[in-house]
């Protein structure tokens, strides 16, 4: 019930209200009759919000629902093509979006120990690496001064 234009509204209207906010959307590709040209319009459309998480699956029938009973007209090859055009994409989004936190010190909340560094996440979910025998940082926030930045995490320093 809401068109392309609502949608970009709505993202507007939740950064100009929350600053730093993370968004994440979920998207299918290869719905039957998906045409080349409506995945573009998908593409595209990420491509100009530059979400922070976009969660990528490729259509399948699930049983007992409306879709389970349409006609799977996309071919796997294409619908693998079209996830890693979106998966490439964000990973450019995502290097983009996290390079501005370089320098930054921000608060992570630790999970846990992974190999020899703690693993936690900031405010708006992104995952942030750092070294520190000094403390046990379990369940504690960390005030992480960010040195590198990748697509998908960080790493900093106490």
């Amino acid at each position: 019930g809401y068109t392309v234009d609502d949608y970009r509204a709505l993202i507007a209207r939740i950064r100009e209200r929350v600053p730093n906010v993370s968004i994440a959307t979920d998207i299918i590709v290869g719905m039957p009759g998906e045409t080349e040209e409506q995945f573009l319009g998908t593409y595209n459309l990420l491509k100009e919000l530059g979400l922070d998480v976009a969660h990528v699956a490729m259509f399948s029938p699930r049983p007992n629902t409306v879709a389970a009973k349409w006609e799977d007209d996309v071919p796997v090859e294409e619908k693998e093509r079209r996830r890693k055009a979106i998966d490439n994409l964000q990973a450019e989004i995502l290097a983009k979006i996290n390079a501005n936190f370089i320098g930054q010190t921000d608060e992570v909340l630790v999970e846990e120990k992974h190999k020899n560094r703690w693993k936690g996440r900031t405010r708006n979910n992104k995952l942030v690496f750092f070294e520190d025998e000094t403390c046990e940082w379990k369940g504690k926030l960390a005030n992480v001064k960010i040195n590198w930045t990748g697509p998908w995490s960080m790493i900093g320093t106490i």
